[in-house]
C-alpha cells in the first residue's frame, strides 16, 4: 500500500455529538471509512454546551490548554479536549475546540428558545477556523490535507494562503472544501471582516470573499480552496450551470469547474438498516418484508392514528422550509387527502409550514399525524413503518433520507434534482423494475401525479413488492465514496 494520507476533517456538527441535519451524519460516518482504508484522519469540531464530557468520555489534553485565538483586535483563550468515534473495526480521534464564551450554549447555530441565529456567529466560526490552525501548530501534527465543510469552515483556505502562507509548518498542507448546501452561505456585514484578521484587499468581489457589501464565508471557501467537492454529480452540474441552483456564486463555481468534483455521499448501514436497527420494534430484511407491517402498526400508534395495515402511509422527515417542497404540498393537500392514505410528518422549521401542518392534522385527525420536533428514534420508526417517503425538493444537493428509505423498503417519491436524481431509479409500473417514483417540473400538479402513480403501483401487490425488494438491495455505503475521496486526495497531493 502507498503511504497513508493524514487528514484533519473540520465540521461544525458531527454525529453523535451535535446534529442539525445531514452534514452531521456525513461527518460522523465518512472519517470512519477513511480510517478503515488505512489513513490517519482526525475530526475537529466545537465543544458545544450540550455535549456531555461523561457521556462521550471526553478528556482534557494538558498540552493543548490556553491557546490564544485572535479575533480582530481582541484575543480569546481556548483549549482542546479529546475523545474518539469508535466502531467494531476502528477508532477515529476527535478534537473538541473548547471556547465556552462562544460555544457553551444549547444550540449549534441558533438559540433553541428564540429560534434566532446567535448574533456573534461570525466570531464563533472565525474562532473555530483560527483555532484549528493554531491547534495543529501546538499539537505538532502536520496533516497532508485539511478537509473543510460548508461556510462555517470557509475561512481556513484563505488563512493558509494569506496569514499563514510564510509559516513553514503550513506550506505543504492542501485544502479540500466540501459544499453540502450552497444556499447557506454564512453572510455577515462588512464590519465582521475586520474580525477575521485577513488582509484588507480580500474584501472585494472579484478575487476575495465579498458579495456586494457583505462578507460571504461560503464564497471564501470556494475562492481559496485547492479543491472543491460537492455531494452529488448532478448537484455539481446544477450549481455551475443554473442561476437558481448557483445561489449567486454560479460564475465563481464555473470559473473553478476544473477543481470541482461531485462525489455522492454514502450512508452508514451499521446505523440505517432494518436488519440490525435497534430502534425499531421489528427488524426485517428484503426476504422477510412481510414483517415490516409490525413497524407500521407501531408508527400509527405513535402518531395516534387508526391502525389499518392496508392503508398506505406516506411520510416526511425534514426541515420545514420552502427548499423541501412544502409550498407544493400546501397546494395539493386538500385534493391529496381525498385519497385513502395517511400522512406523517416529523420536523421543525418555518412558522408558516408548522402552522399549515398543525392545521392539517387538526382538520384530518384520522389521516394526518405531525410532530414538530426532531427525534432520531422516531425517525428510524418512520423509515421502517412507512410505505412511501416524500421528498419533493426544489433542490437537493445529495439527500440521505431517500437512501435510508430505500434500505427500509419505503419507496421514495422525489423530484428529479441533485442527489435525488442520482440515487433513485423510476419504477416501471409494468414490471416493478426501479426503486422509487420521480417527477420533473417543480409544480404541485406534477407532485400530485407522482403520488397518484405511486398509489396505483401500491395497489398492485406483486409489482410493489418487487420494487420494494429492489430498493432494499441498493448499495450506497460509504466505501465507494470514501475510495473516490482517497483517489482525489492523492491527486491533490501530486500537484
Amino acid at each position: 500500500m502507498s503511504k497513508p494520507i493524514s487528514i484533519l476533517y473540520i465540521s461544525s456538527e458531527v454525529e453523535p455529538f451535535a446534529k442539525t441535519g445531514g452534514l452531521a451524519d456525513v461527518a460522523g460516518a465518512f472519517p470512519q471509512l477513511i480510517r478503515e482504508l488505512g489513513h490517519d484522519i482526525r475530526i475537529f469540531l466545537p465543544k458545544y454546551g450540550f455535549v456531555g464530557d461523561r457521556k462521550f468520555n471526553i478528556y482534557d489534553v494538558i498540552r493543548l490548554r490556553d491557546i490564544p485565538i485572535s479575533i480582530g483586535d481582541k484575543t480569546e483563550t481556548a483549549s482542546i479536549k479529546s475523545s474518539f468515534i469508535t466502531n467494531q473495526r476502528v477508532k477515529v480521534q476527535v478534537y473538541f475546540f473548547d471556547l465556552p464564551k462562544y460555544f457553551n450554549r444549547d444550540g449549534v447555530y441558533f438559540d433553541p428558545q428564540s429560534k434566532k441565529d446567535y448574533p456573534d456567529n461570525d466570531e464563533r466560526f472565525i474562532s473555530l477556523c483560527r483555532g484549528a490552525l493554531e491547534t495543529l501548530k501546538r499539537l505538532g501534527w502536520k496533516p497532508d490535507i485539511i478537509h473543510c465543510n460548508d461556510w462555517q469552515t470557509g475561512l481556513i483556505p484563505a488563512y493558509l494562503k494569506t496569514i499563514y502562507k510564510d509559516d513553514p509548518f503550513f506550506n505543504k498542507i492542501r485544502t479540500v472544501y466540501t459544499i453540502h448546501n450552497l444556499a447557506y452561505q454564512g453572510v455577515f456585514p462588512k464590519s465582521s471582516f475586520a474580525k477575521t484578521g485577513l488582509p484588507e484587499e480580500l474584501f472585494n468581489e472579484q478575487t476575495g470573499l465579498a458579495t456586494g457589501d457583505v462578507m460571504n464565508l461560503m464564497k471564501c471557501g470556494i475562492q481559496f480552496a485547492d479543491t472543491i467537492t460537492t455531494v452529488s454529480k448532478r448537484y455539481a452540474e446544477e450549481i455551475t450551470t443554473s442561476d437558481e441552483f448557483g445561489c449567486g456564486l454560479k460564475d465563481l463555481l464555473k470559473k473553478r469547474r476544473k477543481d470541482l468534483f461531485g462525489i455522492l455521499n454514502g450512508v452508514d448501514y451499521s446505523v440505517w438498516d432494518p436488519s440490525v436497527d435497534p430502534l425499531i420494534p421489528q427488524q426485517y430484511t428484503h426476504k422477510t418484508i412481510q414483517e415490516k407491517v409490525e413497524n407500521k402498526r407501531e408508527l400509527l400508534k405513535a402518531f395516534k392514528l387508526p391502525v389499518d395495515d392496508a392503508v398506505p402511509v406516506i411520510s416526511i422527515i425534514s426541515r420545514l422550509v420552502e427548499q423541501k417542497g412544502f409550498d407544493l404540498l400546501q397546494e395539493i393537500a386538500g385534493t391529496l387527502l381525498k385519497e385513502d392514505i395517511k400522512i406523517i410528518v416529523l420536523g421543525t422549521g418555518e412558522k408558516r409550514y408548522q402552522t399549515f401542518l398543525s392545521e392539517l392534522a387538526t382538520k384530518y385527525p384520522d389521516k394526518v399525524g405531525v410532530k414538530l420536533t426532531f427525534d432520531d428514534s422516531l425517525a428510524h420508526l418512520i423509515e421502517a413503518g412507512s410505505d412511501m417517503f416524500l421528498m419533493p425538493s426544489r433542490y437537493e444537493p445529495c439527500g440521505l433520507n431517500q437512501i435510508y428509505s430505500m434500505r427500509y423498503g419505503t419507496i421514495p417519491i422525489v423530484r428529479a434534482t441533485g442527489g435525488l436524481e442520482d440515487t433513485v431509479t423510476d419504477i416501471d409500473s409494468k414490471n416493478g423494475n426501479g426503486t422509487g417514483i420521480k417527477f420533473g417540473p417543480y409544480d404541485s400538479k406534477a407532485l400530485l401525479q407522482a403520488i397518484e402513480r405511486a398509489l396505483k403501483i401500491y395497489r398492485d401487490e406483486k409489482t410493489w413488492n418487487k420494487a420494494v425488494k429492489n430498493a432494499m438491495q441498493q448499495d450506497f455505503s460509504w466505501e465507494k465514496s470514501a475510495k473516490e475521496y482517497i483517489t482525489l486526495y492523492k491527486k491533490i497531493l501530486k500537484k
